[in-house]
């Protein structure tokens, strides 16, 4: 089963909402004050108290959730062949691209070589799904 430009489409979204939000949750949970109570049941609920009263952590939360739900949804017509390495590997782009633009050392040369051969091998993925296509349209 090959995907249609919608599907790729959403699948590159995935991935922007996945790796976007990393250096913004990394930066927000460091920020975090430590909470210490007597029991694990109320440490966990006062650690949850902290995260979802803090809107610096809890709207890339919500936004990497999002990702989440349309990674599933886009599952269910999509080719599992495509979609995770489309949706995995183009999160680390983002999360290399998002965490440069907010000042952190992401790596030099090695990690835009990186960042190029990642682009390279999912357009090779992509233009392969497109040719399949083409090709099963051609023999109808």
């Amino acid at each position: 089963m090959a995907a249609s430009l919608g599907q790729v489409l959403a699948l590159v979204l995935v991935a922007a909402l996945w790796g976007g939000t990393q250096p913004l949750l990394k930066r927000a949970s460091s920020r975090l004050q430590q909470v210490h109570e007597r029991t694990w049941a109320r440490q966990l609920l006062q650690e949850m108290k902290t995260l979802f009263l803090n809107t610096e952590y809890l709207m890339p939360f919500f936004l990497n959730q999002c990702g989440s739900l349309l990674y599933y949804l886009t599952l269910a017509s999509t080719d599992l062949t495509l979609a995770v390495p489309i949706s995995n590997s183009l999160a680390i782009v983002f999360t290399l691209i998002v965490g440069k633009v907010l000042g952190e050392d992401v790596g030099g040369k090695g990690a835009f070589t990186g960042m190029m051969l990642t682009v390279v091998g999912i357009a090779l993925c992509v233009m392969s799904s497109v040719s399949k296509t083409q090709g099963q349209l051609s023999a109808l």
